[in-house]
């Protein structure tokens, strides 16, 4: 699979796309006025323990507080090793600037035996905010580097699944077991495939550098003081992306290619001549035709080839994606037709859960399929499409209803949400009221809100397909309104008015 990173710069933003196969298949964003801080290590202040919850508030410097759950908080006790796991998806298996997430088993404490209120403690962001709630944070440090991830409160190696010559794993976990400094654990990530003992060797010593300085900013820091932070987003790309699957990087900004140039130089020098400085009139985005499949990727609806669509709800507690038939009706019989449009539709939401960054609880309502056999070609079809994917995913079984079940790790905003607000006029719910709606509300306001004998006039002020509606739907109804309370009632359209708008005036 040829692969290639498009990096477009501006002053104010940042996009990385990661094309395979010459498909947009990730979209990365990152702008100055809202930089991520997933991987960013901070020295935080313990604001609030809730033994409750098993959860601690920590003031870290951000707009809201972010929260430490007991799972993630180191005991400093090396005899509790045997009880942590690391979460094998590493960087690159998930998202671009995801940390590593280390979890116990079991707690080994209570957190309110491990924290107390006003406590001083290190903590890494493992999440971003996303919508209301806080960043999650963990005290298991995690410090990526290009061949390894180091783990400096776990003693542990543990190795990408990507990985799958069993001879290579085992040279990989060999050298690094003994090469590492004691009581401190390493991910050996995909990228280090076909390493050197020397070029894992460096690795760890320039995390193990990084580590101590660390350290030493801890000490003298205040409280809410970020300690580290991590790369910025075109380097974390070349960092968690560039694969030998990767054959060429592309951006169009000097400066940023200038730095690029410089990290690569001293991290992976074999991959000097494989990035280009584009400099083409035409923005470098358009002429891969990255803006089309943007837009499309925030619609709700997305056409097939054959003439079927998915349909895409992105809610608060799930996503709902909805297959149809459309404008197909196949040439031969209709199971066949049901199995073919959904066979395609796999394709394509495979497609758009990826690059729309969709997490958490997913169902797909397929359309019903009588046979099983059927349903078992969709539910394979499903998880092969899903393989491409370097997020965690999922799958349960599909239903006798054509429903699937599953989920995806999130750990950053899905692209809608970055890319989107809420509609202001009808608050996210996608819906506005319909005109009949919104006429006869306004009939009622008049017959409610004006009694005083001495108003002669009333004017209501509305949108003017509401006014249109009124007068031409409704007249018999104001004349009746009129004689029923004597006053005169004017309809005056106003277009900046919304459809849902609407005054009323005395006089």
């Amino acid at each position: 699979m040829n692969s290639e990173l498009i990096v477009n710069v501006t002053s104010s933003e940042t996009r990385v796309a990661l094309l395979e196969n010459g498909i947009l298949a990730e979209l990365h964003i990152e702008r100055e006025s809202d930089k991520g801080i997933a991987g960013n290590i901070y020295k935080g202040r313990v604001q609030r323990v809730l033994p409750g919850m098993q959860a601690a508030f920590v003031e870290i410097g951000l707009a809201r507080s972010a929260f430490l759950y007991v799972d993630d908080v180191y005991t400093n006790n090396r005899e509790y090793t045997s009880l942590f796991t690391v979460f094998q998806e590493e960087q690159e298996n998930a998202e671009v600037g995801d940390t590593p997430a280390v979890r116990e088993h079991i707690p080994s404490k209570p957190i309110e035996d491990m924290l107390s209120d006003g406590q001083e403690i290190m903590v890494q962001v493992i999440k971003e905010p996303l919508g209301t709630k806080g960043a999650r944070l963990s005290t298991h440090i995690s410090l990526p580097g290009r061949y390894l991830v180091y783990l400096p409160t776990i003693s542990h190696i543990s190795i990408s699944r990507r990985i799958t010559d069993e001879t290579e794993r085992n040279r990989l976990k060999e050298t690094v077991e003994r090469i590492k400094p004691a009581d401190s654990g390493f991910i050996i990530r995909t990228a280090s495939e076909g390493a050197t003992e020397e070029e894992l060797a460096s690795d760890i010593d320039f995390l193990v550098k990084l580590w101590a300085n660390i350290q030493s900013r801890m000490k003298a820091a205040p409280a809410s003081t970020m300690l580290h932070e991590d790369l910025s987003i075109a380097l974390r790309a070349i960092r968690d992306l560039y694969s030998k699957n990767v054959r060429k990087l592309v951006v169009d900004c000097p400066e940023t290619y200038a730095g690029i140039i410089r990290f690569i130089e001293t991290f992976m020098p074999q991959l000097k001549y494989s990035v280009e400085l584009y400099e083409g009139d035409k923005p470098i985005f358009d002429k891969y035709g990255f803006e089309v499949e943007i837009s499309r990727a925030l619609g709700r609806n997305i056409w097939l080839k054959s003439g079927g669509y998915i349909v895409i709800e992105d809610t608060e507690a799930l996503v709902a994606i909805d297959v149809n038939t459309g404008r197909y009706v196949g040439k031969g019989n209709q199971n066949d037709t049901i199995v073919k449009t959904n066979l395609e539709a796999v394709k394509e939401i495979a497609y758009q859960i990826r690059l729309r960054n969709l997490g958490g609880i997913i169902i797909i309502d397929f359309i019903d399929m009588e046979r099983k056999a059927d349903r078992d070609a969709v539910l394979n079809s499903l998880q092969e499409a899903l393989k491409k994917d370097r997020a965690k995913t999922n799958v349960a079984n599909i239903s006798e209803l054509g429903l699937v079940q599953m989920t995806r790790k999130r750990v950053r905003e899905n692209l809608s949400a970055h890319l989107c607000d809420p509609c202001p006029y009808c608050e996210g719910r996608g819906h506005i009221k319909g005109i009949p709606a919104i006429a006869y509300e306004i009939l009622r306001t008049i017959r409610k809100e004006v009694r005083t004998p001495l108003i002669q006039t009333i004017t209501a002020v509305v949108h003017p397909d509401v006014a249109t509606f009124l007068y031409d739907e409704e007249r018999t109804a104001i004349e009746d309104l009129e004689k029923k309370l004597k006053k005169k009632i004017n309809i005056k359209a106003d277009p900046a008015y919304h459809h849902e708008k609407y005054s009323i005036l005395s006089a």
